[in-house]
């Protein structure tokens, strides 16, 4: 059984296992620091790449959720705002002294929320239109240290049809936040229609208290004991895996780039799986096992890297909070010997539980510990990203008016390659970012 589990479930067990034997979770205290209050090390790297990269829309992260039945707009602002109100992130900027940002809070915000009209066109061009605009605000780029951080619109497209596009960038947010704001906002906008005062309690703690507890836990002793994994696994090793090129990289990475959306056929998804219950796998590392078997074939290297990203939100009090937490792994496989699938199969298989095992080292550490000499023309330790994420719960509840959600583009790449795979009601369908 131990030997198919996820490496997040093998990374909690472990966790509960340390608890059992006597280990305690230090909890997350609200801070007392008073004045400038620093980035977390996440926060500090995007801040850098946009120094690096000034009015990019690389790290929007725009989101359209499909809001469906009659609907009062002045209402949805309110819930808009009182969201804003309980995270303080949301009324973040960074303003910088001689190459030093920090984190300024601001007391109040109250966001804007621009109706557009879209029901004057015919029926067919509507749906059209509201993505060609959508694409437009997506290419939008966000002053770090001005602010807001996030721009919402409502599109109308019908009396009972509207389109919410939520555009935030990603130093105050992440994929797990979005879905926070988004329950947050819906069951906000229940109550204010029935006339009833906000639900939700006040929030534990804030992102502020966050970095403050992650700076003083990842420093001195405690960070290098964290860091003894990983200088085994990257210590020695080459700086990612450099795929074959059609175009000259240039000196500062630019992250314009493109996209394309696929659909694996239900027999291929099933086989897949099929394949993950007999070598004990997980789909996971199945997927990651194939994807580098073809990057070992395309570089000719034969320690192949990619990334991945966590969650990141180990303690219950973070869980409900918005902001920068999700933490990127990197997995290197040693693919030399002309191994075969089952060998590659258990070679990642490992590979992935010792990095879940040791998940909680934030990778912009890793990179100024390993310091990898590409420069500033591709990303540090690894050039391909690789996510696989599952159908989260209805947390909005069965009479949410949220209706289905849709990513988009603007002509963007963080990575030379990501592939991003997503399971829902068993089909696997997909994107790739390049």
């Amino acid at each position: 059984r131990r030997a198919r589990l996820s490496p997040s479930k093998l990374a909690l067990l472990a966790k509960l296992k340390g608890s059992a034997q006597g280990g305690t979770r230090t909890a997350i205290p609200r801070r007392t620091q008073q004045g400038r209050l620093p980035l977390s090390f996440h926060q500090q790297r995007m801040w850098s790449l946009d120094q690096l990269v000034p009015d990019s829309p690389a790290y929007n992260v725009p989101l359209a959720f499909r809001l469906n039945g009659p609907l009062r707009p002045e209402l949805l602002a309110r819930a808009v705002n009182e969201v804003v109100r309980r995270h303080e992130v949301l009324r973040t900027t960074f303003p910088s002294e001689a190459g030093e940002p920090w984190q300024e809070i601001a007391p109040g915000l109250t966001l804007p929320l621009p109706v557009v009209d879209l029901t004057g066109l015919p029926p067919q061009e509507r749906e059209p239109e509201f993505r060609r605009l959508a694409r437009e605000e997506a290419e939008r780029a966000f002053d770090l240290k001005e602010g807001p951080l996030l721009r919402v619109t409502l599109y109308r497209l019908a009396d009972d049809a509207h389109e919410f596009l939520l555009n935030t960038h990603h130093i105050v947010t992440d994929g797990w936040s979005i879905n926070n704001f988004v329950r947050e906002m819906l069951l906000l906008n229940s109550a204010y229609e029935a006339g009833r005062p906000s639900p939700l309690p006040e929030l534990p703690l804030q992102y502020a208290d966050y970095t403050l507890w992650e700076r003083e836990r990842m420093s001195g002793r405690a960070l290098q004991e964290r860091l003894a994994y990983w200088r085994g696994r990257l210590g020695d090793r080459p700086p990612g895996s450099e795929l074959p090129l059609d175009h000259p990289r240039p000196p500062v990475q630019t992250f314009r780039g493109g996209s394309t959306r696929f659909d694996l056929e239900p027999e291929l998804a099933d086989a897949l799986r099929e394949v993950s219950r007999t070598h004990h796998s997980t789909l996971f590392v199945t997927l990651v096992s194939a994807l580098k078997v073809l990057m070992h074939r395309w570089t000719g290297e034969d320690t192949v890297a990619i990334g991945t990203p966590i969650a990141n939100r180990h303690h219950k009090e973070i869980e409900g909070l918005i902001g920068f937490f999700v933490n990127t792994l990197v997995l290197d496989t040693d693919l030399s010997g002309n191994p075969t699938m089952a060998e590659v199969l258990d070679r990642v298989g490992e590979v992935a539980k010792g990095a879940y095992a040791h998940q909680e080292v934030p990778f912009e550490i890793l990179v100024n510990e390993f310091r990898p000499e590409q420069g500033m023309s591709m990303n540090p330790l690894f050039q391909v990203c690789f996510a696989l994420q599952t159908a989260p719960a209805d947390e909005a509840g069965a009479d949410s008016i949220l209706g289905p959600v849709q990513e988009i583009r603007n002509g963007t790449s963080k990575f030379d390659l990501w592939i991003s795979l997503a399971e829902r009601e068993g089909l696997l369908t997909g994107s790739v970012e390049y």
